[in-house]
C-alpha cells in the first residue's frame, strides 16, 4: 500500500468541509458531503472515501463540471413517488434529499419511491440505503455511471458499474448492507490499486480484443480511451455467470433513466455527467412489524454465519458485518490515508488558502 498515515475523524471532517464551503457549498450540505465520504472510509470502503475529495469533486467544481449550490427541483409527485432534479448539484445533496423524501412517504404509506435525474456521482450508496434502515425501513438505491462495463461477449464500455445497493435493520449491531458494484471492480478500486503499486485482479478487466489486462494504470488510461472496459459480475462470458452481472447492471440503467427520462449510456461519457438515481424505502411495520423483521433478519444472518465452514477458513461472513468490523477498528484510529491522498490534501488546502496543518506533514 505505501506510506499512509491515519488521520483524526474530527480534522478530516473540518477540512473537507471548509474546503466544500470556500467553493460556494451551503455550510449545512458541506457537512452532509464531508459526512458521505467520511462514511465510505470508516467502512473500509476505501476506493470511494476521501480518496475521492479531489479528484471526483474539488476538480469538478472548480472546473464547471458541477454546480457547488444544489437545487434540488421536484418535477412530478404523487403521493408515494417523486421524480426530482438535481440541475448539475452536488450528487450527495440530491441522494440525501431523495432518500429523505422516500422515508417521508414511506412512513405515511408505507413504500415511497423517489427518482433523480440530472445529478452527480453521489459517493458510497450505501450511506443512503443505510438511512432507511436507521429508520426501520429497508432501503434500496441504485444510480448509473460513467460507460466502463462491456455487455457479455462485447468490448466497448457501455454501462456503468451500477450498483444495486440494499440496506435492513436487523436486531444486531449493525445492518444488512449490499452495497457492490454489478462489475467484478469499479473505476475507484482501480485507482486505488494503482496508488497502491497492485495490478488489478485477473479477469477484471478486458482489452479490446476482449482478452483480461491487469496493468492498473494501463486499465485506467483505457477506461478513459475505450480500449478497456470492466467484466460484469460473473466474468468473462457466460460459464461463470457473467450474463447475470451484465443483465443487473442494466436493470440499473434503466431504472436510473428511464423512470425521470434521464441520460443513459454512452450520453453519460461526457461532463457534466447527468447521472440518475433511484431510492426506495419500504416500512416495515407496514408489514409484520419492525421487531419481527428485525428479529427474522438477524436469524438469517446467525444461522449463515454459524454454518459449516469451508476448509481453512473460521468464519463465514454476512454483508455489513465486515464493514462494522472496519469501523470499529478505525473509529478511535481516523482515516486511513496513502501518500497520493496526503498530496492531494495539501494540494486543495493550499489552493484554496486554507488554515489546517497535518500531521504527515515534516
Amino acid at each position: 500500500m505505501g506510506d499512509f498515515v491515519y488521520v483524526s475523524w474530527e480534522l478530516i471532517g473540518n477540512f473537507m468541509e471548509s474546503a466544500f464551503v470556500k467553493l460556494g457549498v451551503p455550510e449545512e450540505e458541506a457537512k452532509i458531503c464531508a459526512d458521505v465520504l467520511m462514511e465510505s472510509d470508516r467502512r473500509g470502503i476505501d476506493s470511494h472515501g476521501c480518496n475521492r475529495f479531489k479528484p471526483i469533486y474539488i476538480d469538478r467544481i472548480m472546473s464547471g463540471a458541477q454546480s457547488p449550490v444544489t437545487c434540488f427541483e421536484v418535477v412530478k409527485e404523487t403521493p408515494t413517488t417523486a421524480v426530482v432534479d438535481g440541475h448539475d448539484g452536488m450528487g450527495m445533496i440530491v441522494a440525501y434529499k431523495s432518500m429523505n423524501m422516500a422515508i417521508e412517504k414511506a412512513k405515511k404509506y408505507g413504500m415511497g419511491m423517489v427518482a433523480a435525474r440530472n445529478s452527480t456521482h453521489y459517493g458510497i450508496a450505501g450511506y443512503y440505503a443505510m438511512m432507511a434502515a436507521k429508520e426501520n425501513m429497508i432501503g434500496i438505491t441504485g444510480t448509473n455511471a460513467r460507460p466502463s462495463i462491456a455487455p457479455t461477449f462485447g468490448v466497448e464500455n457501455m454501462l456503468g458499474t451500477n450498483p444495486l445497493t440494499f440496506a435492513m435493520p436487523t436486531d444486531e449491531e449493525f445492518p444488512f448492507v449490499l452495497d457492490c458494484a454489478t462489475s467484478i471492480t469499479q473505476r475507484g478500486k482501480i485507482e486505488f490499486y494503482e496508488r497502491s503499486g497492485m495490478d488489478t485482479p485477473l479477469g477484471a478487466v478486458i482489452d479490446q480484443d476482449g482478452f483480461p489486462i491487469t496493468d492498473s494504470s494501463k486499465i485506467l488510461l483505457g477506461l478513459s480511451s475505450n480500449t478497456a472496459a470492466l467484466t460484469p459480475l460473473g466474468g468473462i462470458g457466460e460459464e461463470t455467470g457473467g450474463h447475470k452481472g451484465y443483465g443487473y447492471a442494466t436493470v440499473v440503467e434503466i431504472m436510473s433513466a428511464a423512470l425521470q427520462a434521464g441520460s443513459y449510456l454512452r450520453m453519460l461519457s461526457q461532463a457534466p455527467y447527468r447521472l440518475g438515481h433511484f431510492f426506495m424505502a419500504i416500512d416495515t411495520d407496514a408489514f409484520m412489524g419492525a421487531e419481527v423483521f428485525k428479529n427474522t433478519a438477524g436469524s438469517i444472518l446467525r444461522e449463515l454465519r454459524e454454518s459449516r465452514k469451508a476448509k481453512n477458513h473460521d468464519r463465514i461472513y454476512t454483508a455489513g458485518e465486515k464493514e462494522y468490523l472496519c469501523w470499529l477498528d478505525r473509529k478511535d484510529k481516523g482515516v486511513l490515508l496513502v501518500e497520493s491522498v496526503q498530496k492531494d490534501l495539501t494540494g486543495v488546502r493550499d489552493v484554496l488558502g486554507l488554515p489546517f496543518r497535518f500531521p504527515f506533514e515534516k
